[in-house]
């Protein structure tokens, strides 16, 4: 059986503010080293899917140079590989993406010269690690049209952000709502179908031309959930949305602190593939102090070091102090700056002596480039 790969990433997560000015929500780093991407990619290669569509749209320049031709997920081949599918002008079409189902529709050519029968569509900015191959078995074993993913969502998640469903004793949907004021499960549809290629380009071909609606799964799938065999797949790892704001995307960094989600996303496990730079490791001077933290190499760090993320390329000179903040690349922290849960994006400069004291409730957010 072979699948094709189709990941979301044209979106900027509006609720991300100063995060996505100049990138997609997809291409945001995480863990210090990667993107959010990185794991839905690394995903699929695992299920052994090595045709992989990547649908952009807003700001797409970061992660296009972070994907480049696919080569550190192994999709720099002649047959299948890595393609980034941008929205375009044409003659017969004059719009942007308005939509994840018209985003497919207007990529149609591209699901008719693949080989592939099925098709694998996911979200590019959520962090979990699941090989599909379950998914897909279970699929076959229920005689399904199309499957989702689904997880049942604890107190640590705001179930009313999210689409959730309802399902018979066999796992058939039997009731999907989009994020209702009042709960009808804790069943959280996580953005992942699976259904048969040929399915899919009916369903658009019947839906997106006529209508004004254009999501995959309201507008084309959902309206066919008395028609078609729906099925539910229960997902029990680690599983987050970045696009859910700046506190989300927080959390997701210092879960990553904890040793059992980390232990679970990176080592028990998909590898997680990411894009390689030649960097030599990080380095300690002796007025250095690493507690509970993420390090990346190329960073230079003489400062006291807390609860925090460093992405490559950091340099935390002597008396700075860093506690529970996320540092991005190539910023530099200067002699007795201290920060304290704070957001840095790339290319910052915290200047000597300043101090910027944000709260677990009211994070401090800096964009790519601040002098502070």
């Amino acid at each position: 059986m072979k699948v094709l790969g189709l990941i979301f990433a044209g979106g900027r997560g509006e609720n991300l503010g100063l995060l996505t000015t100049k990138r997609a929500s997809a291409a945001l780093p995480v863990a210090g080293k990667y993107r959010m991407i990185d794991f839905t990619m690394s995903n699929m290669v695992a299920s052994d899917i090595r045709r992989v569509g990547v649908l952009t749209q807003y700001s797409p320049r970061s992660l296009i140079d972070h994907l480049g031709s696919g080569k550190e997920w192994d999709l720099d081949r002649k047959h299948g590989g890595l393609a980034l599918l941008q929205p375009y002008m044409a003659i017969n079409n004059k719009y942007w993406y308005r939509g994840t189902g018209d985003a497919i529709h207007q990529n149609m050519t591209f699901l008719r010269r693949s080989d592939e029968d099925y098709v694998l569509m996911a979200s590019g900015d959520h962090i979990y690690s699941f090989n599909y191959s379950d998914m897909f078995n279970y699929h076959f074993s229920k005689g399904a049209d199309v499957t989702f993913l689904y997880k049942e969502l604890d107190d640590t998640y705001n179930l009313s952000e999210y689409g959730q469903i309802e399902t018979d004793e066999d796992g058939r949907v039997i009731q999907f709502v989009e994020k209702p004021s009042e709960n009808v499960s804790n069943k959280a549809f996580l953005g992942i179908y699976f259904l048969n290629k040929h399915l899919l380009m009916d369903l658009l071909y019947n839906t997106i031309p006529q209508s004004e609606g254009y999501d995959i799964l309201l507008d084309v799938l959902i309206p066919n959930l008395n028609k078609l065999r729906f099925y539910a797949y229960k997902f029990d790892g680690y599983w987050r949305n970045t696009k859910k704001g700046v506190d989300e995307y927080f959390k997701i960094n210092m879960d990553l602190l904890n040793d059992e989600i980390r232990k679970q996303l990176f080592y028990t496990g998909n590898t997680v593939h990411t894009k390689l730079k030649d960097l030599p490791s990080p380095k300690c001077t002796g007025t250095a102090h690493v507690e509970n933290s993420i390090v990346s190499d190329g960073c230079i760090i003489s400062g006291r070091v807390i609860n925090s993320i460093v992405s490559r390329g950091v340099q935390i000179k002597a008396g700075a102090v860093v506690e529970n903040s996320i540092i991005m690349q190539d910023t530099v922290i200067e002699e007795g700056a201290h920060v304290k849960y704070s957001i840095f994006d790339k290319e910052c400069n915290i200047r000597t002596e300043k101090r910027l004291i944000g709260r677990k409730d009211d994070l401090l957010v800096f964009e790519k480039g601040s002098v502070i």
